[in-house]
C-alpha cells in the first residue's frame, strides 16, 4: 500500500512517522482493498491554539471508489484518529454492502431446455 504525507505545517512535518505507521495498522486487514491512502494534516487558524488542527483521509480503493474522511481536534494524534476510524468504518460498511447485495441476487434458474 502507498502512503502519501502531505502538510505545511512543521509540527505536522514531524507527525508523518507516525502517521504512516497508524494508517498501515488499521488498513492491516483491508490493505487489499486500499492501494493507496492520501493523509493531509492542516492547522486552521494558525499558531493561536485551540481546536484547529484538521487531518483529512483519502483512501483510493478497489471497486468502491474514493472513501475521504475529515476529523479535526485539539491535536494532530486525536484528529488522525479520528479521520482514520471514520474512514475504517466507511469501507467496512461499503465490503458488507457489496456482499448483502451478491447474496440477496436471485439465482438464475435453469431452463427446461437446460436440463
Amino acid at each position: 500500500m502507498q502512503v502519501i504525507f502531505e502538510s505545511r505545517d512543521t509540527e505536522g512535518r514531524q507527525f508523518q512517522a507516525l502517521a504512516e505507521q497508524r494508517v498501515r495498522f488499521v488498513l492491516r486487514r483491508l490493505s487489499w482493498l486500499v492501494p493507496q491512502a492520501s493523509i493531509r494534516l492542516s492547522d486552521v487558524n494558525g499558531p493561536r491554539g485551540g481546536i484547529d488542527k484538521r487531518c483529512q483521509v483519502e483512501f483510493t480503493t478497489q471497486g468502491n471508489g474514493r472513501i475521504v474522511s475529515t476529523a479535526m481536534a485539539a491535536d494532530w494524534r486525536a484528529a488522525l484518529e479520528g479521520a482514520l476510524s471514520r474512514a475504517a468504518r466507511r469501507i467496512v460498511r461499503s465490503v458488507q454492502r457489496s456482499q448483502v447485495r451478491e447474496r440477496t441476487q436471485p439465482r438464475q434458474r435453469p431452463f427446461a431446455a437446460d436440463l
